[in-house]
């Protein structure tokens, strides 16, 4: 279960106690949670109980006790605790489970990972300046705010720049509107769409215009162009070149991603633990080939360790994009697939999904080349949802 599917959980569960009668109050139009913070107690939390008190004119503790019920019995949550004033804790299955359910949602979506209809019902129109951070915001925004089910306009108080077509800017129309509009007005870049794209390039721009929050100054220099890792363009767009290459690799190995599994010894004591998926090379321990009291069990193995931040990031990434469209916010898109490459980084150098040298690929290879080719399409999506190509090779 993603975060993404928590949080349905929560609501559904929320209408249900509506509907039963059992609560009276409004259905929120959704509901927000998190990951617990170091000490507290399950994997997420959420304050809906306290949200929903007031209005339900009960104490926030029996409100909690009322949602509990109904979520303990949903598939993919383990436990349902009640903290604090009346927070909800929850605690998932088995994290193998809902480590598939991650991974087989971003293969079967692709680059619509996160996508969804959460502001289906909403018909938006955003008004900008004849100014290119802009035009390439608002371009952004109306991306991330259709990606979850929004009807957009987007309207130019003049004529627009010939040079944002370059930029793959579009205007639906121009002129002052009869009504007000949802302004989009970041910090001005200072300088036409024609001198940054002669120095820098359509990629660079657009990141370097919607990398900075919006009340934030773009920086636009040469910094952009940099082939290093000090470049946090360059490390998202290397790492999403170092995924393909690692499927490429696969390929020519003969072998392509799986599931973990963990298969322990039969019951005469033959047969050996597969290595985790998340776990690097440990050295032999003479005698430790064969555990004879380990009992037999097969099924899906959890990603730890290096992988663990990685596929994190991962499960949020749709909590994130949602975010990002209702702030009106692709900065936030843009960081995230920073956090995604670095955790990409630390993965690949601590547990390489290609096998070195002699060895031979193993069911924890296949596992780490699933999570690599997951984050691989999780920085895709995001860098085509920011207007930003990216390169297969680099």
């Amino acid at each position: 279960m993603t975060p993404a599917d928590l949080s349905r959980t929560v609501l559904h569960a929320v209408r249900r106690a509506v509907d039963e009668d059992a609560l009276r109050a409004p259905v929120p139009a959704r509901v927000r949670v998190e990951r617990t913070r170091p000490g507290g107690s399950g994997d997420y939390a959420c304050a809906v109980a306290l949200q929903l008190a007031g209005p339900a004119a009960l104490p926030a503790l029996e409100v909690a006790a009322i949602l509990r019920e109904r979520v303990a019995a949903e598939p993919g949550v383990g436990r349902v605790e009640i903290t604090g004033p009346g927070f909800l804790s929850f605690t998932l299955d088995a994290p193998a489970v809902g480590d598939r359910a991650v991974l087989d949602a971003v293969r079967e979506q692709g680059l619509a990972y996160g996508h969804g209809d959460a502001l289906r019902e909403e018909i938006l129109q955003f008004h900008h300046a004849r100014e290119v951070r802009a035009a390439v915001t608002a371009h952004a925004v109306r991306r991330l705010v259709v990606a979850q089910g929004a009807r957009v306009r987007v309207s130019c108080e003049e004529a627009s720049d010939p040079d944002w077509a370059r930029l793959g800017v579009t205007v639906d129309a121009h002129g002052t509107p009869p009504v007000p509009l949802t302004g989009i007005r970041p910090v001005p870049a200072g300088v036409t769409a024609g001198e940054l794209l002669e120095r820098l390039g359509p990629d660079a721009v657009r990141w370097g215009l919607l990398r900075p929050a919006g009340h934030d100054r773009a920086a636009l220099g040469p910094e952009l162009l940099v082939q290093g890792e000090a470049n946090p363009l360059f490390r998202v767009r290397y790492a999403h070149a170092r995924a393909r290459a690692l499927t490429r690799g696969a390929a020519l190995l003969g072998f392509t991603a799986g599931h973990a599994s963990y298969a322990g010894p039969a019951p005469d004591g033959e047969g050996h633990a597969e290595t985790a998926p998340g776990a690097g090379h440990a050295p032999h321990t003479p005698g430790a080939g064969h555990a004879q009291h380990a009992p037999y069990r097969e099924g899906p193995l959890p990603y730890h360790g290096a992988a663990r931040p990685l596929l994190d990031l991962i499960a949020d990434h749709p909590g994130v994009l949602l975010a990002a469209a209702r702030h009106r916010a692709p900065d936030r898109v843009a960081r995230q697939l920073e956090a995604v490459a670095h955790a990409f980084f630390d993965f690949h150098d601590s547990c390489p999904p290609l096998p070195a040298g002699d060895e031979k690929p193993s069911a924890a290879h296949r596992a780490r080349l699933a999570l690599a080719e997951a984050a691989g399409t999780v920085l895709a999506g995001g860098l085509s949802l920011l207007g930003i190509r990216a390169p297969e090779h680099l």
